[in-house]
């Protein structure tokens, strides 16, 4: 396929609009594109969940999460029990 990025899967993504607008201001808040922040915002779920190891091929171990080191829940999230 031309112009593909080598190592990236490519799939159809369907969202909520709102949503899409919120990941969209998130993103620039963040400068990045809103394809790379829904990418970081799942890799890093998936880290927390235990799936997919920090220093995993294909993840961004550089890149540390947003409050690494911190005992914090995701924007929106109900707040762990103490």
């Amino acid at each position: 396929m031309s112009g593909s990025t080598p190592g990236r899967k490519k799939f159809l993504l369907r969202l909520d609009p709102r949503l899409y607008e919120v990941l969209e201001r998130w993103a620039a808040d963040e400068l990045r594109s809103v394809n790379s922040h829904i990418e970081f915002l799942l890799r890093d779920a998936a880290r927390r969940a235990g799936r997919l190891p920090a220093g995993r091929k294909g993840g961004d171990a550089s890149r540390p999460s947003p409050d690494e080191g911190q005992n914090s829940s995701l924007p929106g999230s109900p707040p762990e029990p103490p």
